[in-house]
């Protein structure tokens, strides 16, 4: 059983003993520490924050006691019960609140829960204000007395002002996809989605939702991380059902990943690529992703005359980059996709609208889109590291080793191939190298993996 405790905040397994796992005890512990981080933060009366959560039949037990942790710090909590992660995220600045926490384990099972932690503007926290979190000493904390308690409001379901905002974004062509009549399959896995998705459909004018998977029990109905090993039966179904497309999020909807007409995966990298097809058509500019993310993307920007930026892996990271270039979209290679002048945050519902924009205005079928893009293979490995040596250290020696081939070292290190690129970097939770690679067929991504292993095992 695992806790995790990093600048985004913590996560853990449901059960077991306080500190090696996600227990009543650390969840207020560590609701206790933001909001005294928040009220430091924001030295004034009536500090707010959002709370929402997933599914997870854990949720309510979390949520009670954060909320009720916040409260009795003199914080006003406004909760919106079953949520979204980008609904959430949007809700933020939309009640001038000083900051937001998503109960959610976002793609991992069922065991798992996590409190994410938003600032003022609704954004995951930078590591700075992680790190100044994580540093507060619990004796410093202090609670409210009886007459300054704080109080909980349930503004009612805020996911529908979020889904409107989707509907009035210029980007969105609401009159093309109503005129498709489309017909949409929606794989929530029993969480949020189920929920959030065929809202939005409706007010999109799909005219037929296939939804096996709406009600929000939290029993997932599978490994809910929207992979293609995961999703047999799901797309198989799809083909059955006769719709245009399926889509699936993960349990907290930030993640996308799309099935074409004829039950084929169409691919988490693949969705921001074929929006980023259609976004630069309309408004060209900067695109942004993170360093493990497919080429594929810059040869779509390369399209519009464009240019593409990488960052670190993470939202934080990516949403920094795409502030400092003014990117018009950005996302990471897992399905997230980020439209700034809705919100800073990954947002598989915003990713729908666009996507069916896409389909809608060019009248193409998902399997036209993919047919139309670079079809590059992804290889992912790993090297056991051990937890005795420095893996930064290891890393670095690595990058001077290979100076000659002019390595970003932003996040680990990353090396430009002929066909691809290879990408190292530490894990943050576990004593492992991750390797990435990426080229035009399967051996050449494989040949990079191996050159990856040989460079590291000879400094291990």
């Amino acid at each position: 059983m695992t806790l995790i405790q990093s600048v985004s905040g913590i996560r853990g397994t449901i059960g077991g003993a306080s500190g090696s796992n996600l227990t009543p005890t650390d969840a207020v512990r560590f609701a206790s520490a933001y909001g005294h981080w928040l009220q430091q933060r924001h030295p004034q009366p009536n500090v707010a924050v959002v709370i929402g959560r997933d599914a997870r039949p854990s949720g309510p037990m979390i949520s009670n006691l954060v909320g009720q942790t916040l409260i009795g710090m003199g914080i006003q909590v406004i909760d919106l019960g079953l949520s979204t992660t980008p609904t959430v995220e949007m809700a933020v600045p939309f009640y001038a609140a000083q900051g937001g926490i998503i109960l959610t384990a976002s793609h991992n099972p069922v065991e798992w829960n996590a409190l994410k932690l938003l600032n003022e503007k609704g954004e995951f926290l930078s590591a700075e204000d992680g790190q100044a979190l994580m540093s507060i000493d619990p004796a410093d904390i202090l609670f409210a007395s009886v007459q300054a308690l704080g109080s909980i409001q349930q503004p009612g379901d805020f996911m529908d002002q979020h889904i409107d905002a989707i509907l009035k974004h210029p980007l969105v062509n609401v009159e093309a996809i109503r005129k498709a009549r489309f017909r949409v399959s929606v794989n929530g896995v029993h969480s949020s989605g189920g929920v959030a998705v065929p809202k939005l459909l409706e007010k999109l004018g799909v005219i037929y939702i296939h939804n096996p998977y709406g009600e929000p029990s939290g029993k997932f109905p599978h490994n809910p991380e929207p992979l293609p090993e995961h999703l047999t039966t799901y797309c198989s179904m799809v083909k059955s059902e006769s719709v245009h497309l399926g889509v699936v999020v993960d349990p907290d909807v930030d993640r996308l990943a799309l099935v074409d007409e004829n039950g084929a995966f169409f691919g988490e990298e693949n969705t921001l690529v074929a929006i980023a097809d259609y976004v630069l058509g309309l408004r060209p500019g900067p695109v942004v992703s993170n360093l493990s993310s497919s080429r594929a993307l810059s040869d779509i920007a390369k399209k519009y005359g464009c240019q593409r930026f990488t960052s670190a892996v993470g939202e934080v990271h990516v949403v920094a980059k795409m502030k400092e270039v003014g990117a018009v979209l950005g996302g990471e290679g897992n399905g997230g996709v980020i439209l700034p002048d809705l919100h800073y945050g990954r947002d598989a519902l915003a990713g729908i609208a666009l996507l069916l924009s896409h389909m809608a205005v060019n009248q193409v079928r998902l399997s036209d889109l993919k047919a139309m893009y670079p079809e590059y293979v992804m290889v992912k490995s790993k090297v056991q590291a051990g937890p005795h040596l420095n893996t930064q250290e290891i890393l670095a020696n690595l990058a001077e080793q290979l100076a000659d081939l002019n390595p970003l070292t932003i996040d680990g290190l990353w090396v430009e191939k002929e066909e691809g690129w290879i990408h190292i970097r530490r894990s943050n939770t576990e004593p492992i190298f991750r390797i990435y690679t990426e080229a035009l067929t399967k051996e050449t991504a494989e040949a990079y993996a191996k050159q990856a292993h040989e460079w590291l095992n000879a400094l291990i």
